[in-house]
C-alpha cells in the first residue's frame, strides 16, 4: 500500500473526508457508492462496481432476476444441459 500523506480527522457523525486529488484519481463522484473493506488493521475503501454474481466481470452485464451476469457467463448457461 502506498501513502498519500494525507491525514484527515474523523468527524463527531463517523465521517472522513476523501481529497479531491484521490477522488480525481479513481473517478469517484458525488453519490457514488463506496465499498468498505477490513484487511487485517486497515480499513480499505474501493469506488463500487457492478459485476457478474458467477465470474466477476464488469462488462457487458445483463440483469436476470435483479441479479447481473455477464454476456459470456449467460451464454454458459443457455448451454447448460440437463442431467
Amino acid at each position: 500500500m502506498k501513502s498519500t500523506g494525507i491525514v484527515r480527522r474523523v468527524d463527531e457523525l463517523g465521517r472522513v473526508v476523501i481529497p479531491i486529488e484521490i477522488r480525481n484519481q479513481f473517478n469517484i463522484v458525488e453519490k457514488d457508492p463506496i465499498e468498505i473493506y477490513v484487511n487485517g488493521s486497515s480499513i480499505v475503501l474501493k469506488k463500487f462496481e457492478q459485476n457478474c454474481i458467477f465470474c466477476g466481470n464488469t462488462d457487458n452485464l445483463l440483469s436476470y432476476q435483479d441479479k447481473l451476469i455477464c454476456a459470456n457467463c449467460a451464454s454458459k448457461i443457455g448451454n447448460l444441459e440437463k442431467k
